[in-house]
Order: C-alpha cells, then sequence, then structure tokens
C-alpha cells in the first residue's frame, strides 16, 4: 500500500470508537463526515467490528472484502444517514426562523397591546377626572392629577410589555425544572427544594417593604410634578416677588426627598438581590454533600449529579431575572393603587335616575330656604329664599365671604346644597339632566380661561354641531371680530396657553362670543367689566347688552355702576340675604347698599367680590 493510501486509511479503533461515540446515529454522523471530509477509502481489517456495531446497517448495506470499502460504496451506504442529517439541519433552520418570526410576533402583539391597554386607561381616567365635581379639583393640585393619566400609565405599560410575558415564561420554566428533577430522583429533589420555601419567605418580605416604598416614591412624583406645575404657571408672579432663589431652594428640597425615597429603594433591592444568588449557592453545597454521599453510596450516578447541577442552574435564573423585575413589578403596583383611588373615587354630582330632559329654560330661578356648607358646620349660606322671573336681570352685591359666588355655583350644580331647593321652571336642578343644566347657563367669569389652539376651537370648545360661520357670526354680534380679524391668521391664530398673550379685554371679548355660540337661556356674570380700560369696556358694555337682551341674568357685581339700571338688586351678608329691591329703593333704605355705595363713591374704594 503506497503512503498516500496509508494515511487514507481509517483506522478500525478510530471506526469503533466513533460508532461508540454516544448514540449511534451520533458516531456514523461523525465517520461519515470524516470520510467525506477526507475523500479516503475505509479498510476494515476486522469485519465482526461493523457487525457489533449495527448488524442492521451491515445486513442491508455491507458488503464486506478484504480490500475495504470504497468511497462510492460508503456513501450508498450511509445514503439514508445523510439524508437524515439534511433533514436535521433543514429543521433546526426552520426552527430558528420560526422563532425570529414568533419573537417578532410577540414584541409587536405586547406593544399594541400594551398601547392600547394604556389608551384605554388615560381614555377612562380623564373621562372620570372630567365628570368629578369642582370641589374634587380645589381639594387635589393639578399636578398630582396629570401625574396618574401620564407617568401613571407609563409605568404600568412597562409591566404589562416587559415584565408580565417574562414573568409566565419563568413560571413554566419552574415547574417543568421541577418535573424534570422530581423525574431523576425524588429524595435528592425534596433535599434541594430545601431553599424553596426561604425563597418564597424573602420574597414576601422584600414586596411588603418595597411597596410602601414605591409608594412614597409615588407621592413624591406627584408632589413635585404639582410643585412644578404650580410655580410654572404663576412664574409671573415668582418673578415680580424676585422669588426665584427662594422657589429653587424650595424645589431643590423637593427633589432631594425624591432621590433618598429613590435610594432607600434601590438599598433595598440591593439587599435582596443576592438572596437568590446564595440560595443557588447553597442548593450546589446540598447537592454535593448529600448527591456526593449518594453517587459514593452508587445510589445516583455521576451523569445524574451533573444533570442536578444544570436543572439548579436552570432553576434559579428565572428567579433571579424575577427578582430584578420587582422593581418594575412594585412600581407598577404602587402605581396602580393611585389609578385606582383615582377611578374608585365617586362623581358628588350624578344625573338623578328620573332626570328630566329640558332643551331650553324659561329662565325662572327659585332658591327657596337653601343651606350650604362646603365643610360640614361651616355654613356659607343660611336659609336663602328668592325668586329671578323670567327675563329679570337680578345683581347680587356684599363683602367678601357673603356667599355671591356660591350662589352662582349653586345654580349650576357645580356643588348639592344639604337643605331647601333650587328651581329652575319649577323644577329642582337635581332633577335636571346635567348636560341640559349647565348647556343652557351660559357663565362668564372675570378670569377667562383660554385654550392651546385656534380661535375657533375656543369659541366652539370643540363642539362640531357649531359652524365656522356660526363662530364669526357671534364673534361680530359681541363686538369680538375687529380685533380677530387683525391678528395673524384671523379666526386660526394659535392661542397659547390660557391666552396670555391677549388682553383682559379681548380674553373677555372671546369668552361672550363663546357663549353666544352655544344660545344659553340664563346667564350668570361675574363682574365682565372689572379691570377693563374705558374704550374696551365701552366694546364690552355693548356686548353684554345684546347678550342679556331676552335672557333670564344674574350678576355678581363688583362696581356698584353697572348693576344701578338692574331690575332687583339683592344684598348679601354672611350667608344671609339682608336686603332686597331696586337700586333708588335699596338707597332711601340706608341699610348696607346704602354704606357700600357711600364707601364706593365717596372714599374711592370698590366691595370685593366673594
Amino acid at each position: 500500500m503506497s503512503k498516500k493510501q496509508d494515511n487514507a486509511v481509517v483506522n478500525r479503533h478510530v471506526v469503533r470508537r466513533l460508532l461508540k461515540y454516544g448514540k449511534p446515529y451520533i458516531g456514523w454522523f461523525l465517520l461519515i463526515l470524516l470520510i467525506i471530509v477526507g475523500t479516503v477509502r475505509l479498510e476494515l481489517w476486522q469485519p465482526e467490528l461493523i457487525e457489533r456495531a449495527s448488524n442492521e446497517y451491515v445486513e442491508k448495506y455491507v458488503s464486506i472484502s478484504n480490500e475495504g470499502f470504497s468511497i462510492a460504496e460508503l456513501k450508498n451506504m450511509r445514503h439514508d444517514d445523510l439524508m437524515g442529517v439534511l433533514k436535521l439541519g433543514g429543521l433546526y433552520l426552520i426552527s430558528v426562523a420560526l422563532t425570529f418570526g414568533l419573537t417578532y410576533a410577540q414584541a409587536a402583539l405586547l406593544a399594541m397591546v400594551g398601547q392600547k391597554i394604556v389608551y384605554n386607561m388615560r381614555t377612562d381616567i380623564f373621562n372620570h377626572l372630567s365628570k368629578l365635581h369642582i370641589g374634587f379639583f380645589n381639594d387635589n393640585p393639578i399636578g398630582r392629577l396629570v401625574t396618574r393619566v401620564t407617568n401613571d400609565c407609563e409605568t404600568v405599560l412597562e409591566m404589562f410589555t416587559s415584565v408580565v410575558v417574562t414573568m409566565v415564561s419563568n413560571i413554566f420554566i419552574l415547574v417543568g425544572v421541577m418535573k424534570a428533577m422530581l423525574d431523576r430522583h425524588v429524595g435528592l429533589s425534596l433535599a434541594i427544594f430545601i431553599v424553596i420555601p426561604f425563597t418564597v419567605v424573602s420574597t414576601f418580605v422584600f414586596t411588603k417593604i418595597t411597596r410602601k416604598m414605591y409608594r412614597a416614591i409615588r407621592a413624591k412624583v406627584s408632589e413635585l410634578n404639582a410643585f412644578v406645575a404650580e410655580h410654572v404657571s404663576g412664574m409671573k408672579v415668582v418673578q415680580i416677588f424676585t422669588a426665584e432663589e427662594d422657589t429653587q431652594r424650595e424645589f431643590e428640597e423637593q427633589s432631594e426627598e425624591l432621590r433618598k425615597a429613590h435610594i432607600k429603594q434601590l438599598m433595598c433591592h440591593a439587599i435582596y438581590s443576592p438572596i437568590s444568588y446564595i440560595l443557588n449557592i447553597a442548593s450546589m453545597a446540598i447537592l454535593l454533600a448529600y448527591g456526593g454521599s449518594l453517587a459514593m453510596a452508587g445510589v445516583v450516578s455521576i451523569g445524574t449529579l451533573l444533570a442536578f447541577q444544570r436543572y439548579i442552574t436552570k432553576f434559579f435564573h428565572p428567579i433571579q431575572e424575577m427578582a430584578e423585575n420587582f422593581n418594575v413589578i412594585q412600581s407598577a403596583a404602587a402605581a396602580a393603587e393611585r389609578i385606582f383611588w383615582l377611578m374608585d373615587t365617586e362623581p358628588a354630582i350624578t344625573d338623578a335616575e328620573d332626570a328630566v330632559h329640558m332643551e331650553s329654560f324659561q329662565g325662572h330661578i327659585e332658591f327657596r330656604n337653601v343651606w350650604f356648607a362646603y365643610r360640614e358646620g361651616e355654613w356659607v349660606l343660611r336659609d336663602v329664599s328668592f325668586e329671578v322671573k323670567p327675563g329679570q336681570r337680578v345683581a347680587f352685591v356684599g363683602a367678601t365671604g357673603a356667599g355671591k359666588t356660591t350662589i352662582q355655583n349653586l345654580i349650576c350644580r357645580y356643588y348639592d346644597i344639604q337643605q331647601g331647593q333650587i328651581l329652575i321652571d319649577g323644577v329642582d336642578v337635581r332633577q335636571i339632566r346635567v348636560a341640559d343644566l349647565r348647556k343652557n347657563i351660559g357663565q362668564m367669569l372675570q378670569d377667562v380661561f383660554l385654550f392651546a389652539g385656534d380661535i375657533k376651537s375656543n369659541i366652539r370648545l370643540n363642539d362640531t354641531s357649531i359652524s365656522d360661520e356660526a363662530v364669526v357670526e357671534a364673534a361680530k354680534y359681541v363686538n369680538a371680530h375687529p380685533f380677530i380679524s387683525n391678528l395673524e391668521g384671523g379666526y386660526d391664530h394659535q392661542v397659547i396657553e390660557r391666552g396670555a398673550a391677549f388682553s383682559a379685554g379681548q380674553r373677555q371679548l372671546l369668552s361672550f362670543a363663546r357663549t353666544l355660540a352655544f344660545q344659553p337661556s340664563v346667564l350668570i356674570l361675574d363682574e365682565a367689566t372689572a379691570n377693563i380700560d374705558t374704550e374696551t369696556e365701552a366694546l364690552i358694555q355693548d356686548a353684554l347688552g345684546k347678550l342679556m337682551e331676552g335672557r333670564t341674568t344674574i350678576i355678581v357685581a363688583h362696581r356698584l355702576s353697572t348693576i344701578q339700571n338692574c331690575d332687583k338688586i339683592i344684598v348679601m351678608h354672611k350667608g344671609e340675604i339682608r336686603e332686597e329691591g331696586s337700586h333708588q329703593e335699596l338707597l332711601a333704605q340706608g341699610g348696607l347698599y346704602y354704606k357700600l355705595y357711600k364707601l364706593q363713591y365717596e372714599h374711592g374704594t370698590e366691595p370685593v367680590e366673594a
């Protein structure tokens, strides 16, 4: 045999080892691979070797000669095995592609479902907020409520998208590993499972402690958001009184409190996180001690110990992963608690089961022995009774705290009274649908609120039933059209938040146009001409005259000059009606109204609205 042939011969010892390597098909695969790569002839000097390795293959394929097998013969012998290997490789590639596709589908599905959940959650929260009574917003800072709608929802979303699926898969892995361990050896498995109660107890304790910490963190975040929202809105006042440094100091103090709360939580997590690692080491120690003794006694094999070592690694990997995700879970749980608190807050003002639908009002308003308090026992109105006939103009005057603003709030049912009745056209306001009640009452406040957007959206307030033509017509009617036309873009001019770029008079004219566009049956005016220059006041007075024509009007007066032509003036004092009559009648009585009149016109001061 030549040197080339000698190098191309596979020693029978190699064949024997390959054929005995692990499972038979692995040995055959390695042998065939060696032959194909080396392009060799195989000579077997002991044919019985192949018989011992695989009699069925020999009987089917092998013809033994003293000269060995040619490559063609070997390829023919192993044709089915080669096809099997190729099929396995193809199946593996298909499984990789399927894994890629399914992973992508899972990520996309989770993202879509998570965003849909947060969208519905935000929509429900905002819808619920719009139904809560005004007192709720007076008691809760705006920044805190904004946090519920934004930050807290995002925190819950993170749990849905990055933790829930991982937690579910980890639970399946844990169950599968435990079953595999029990199938291998029950006694050794139970010995290793001793660490499970310690894992459960440590997790329970960690959950209890960190839940409180995350509640504190969410509270601090809300307080900080409320502080920022409040001081950004009031930045003009801060700068007027040069309080920037004090405000900055207070902001740093609140930020420091939030930082300390986060550090406290992180330190707690730093203690919990290594626990799973320590328990992993403890499990390995049990395996070496108890499993080693079983192996020495011949109860289990070394292979079983190696399998258990892999099982322990597989068992604690998901536990460590869940420990890392506990921060997200606890943060989401704290955020969810605050969202549920908000959603569980019942609206104080709701429609009665038999609420009456009223398309419009005639404008007959009557208070009958009304008692009201914002806080229990602190009466703001005491046994108040009066009547406003359709089309009348009635003004309320009085010093600070007299209850004037409270009366207009009760007519619109922003609060419910404790005793008595408020009737509109003979129907108790608590029996009228809230939407119908407020739609038919146009309330114009001294502090006009304009939203970010354009002029048109601020007049129609996104009510699509009000056309652009109706918007323009309302603006023309109340003398707002000239200044709107001079703006860049006209009715499409962009309004910044709260209408800060407009003067007080311009904002008031826009408020009149907004009111007129909704065609209310009753008007409530909170001294619309206060703090307005003389030229703009003339426009506003003209607009008011047009608005009040044919409508019942209730005026909360600051300046007595604006109410002298009212049909009736009601004088309030400490929640009670002290005087009632026309301007001349009240002056003739020489009572409280006369004193207010003298105080304003003789000393140049004006009573302040309650």
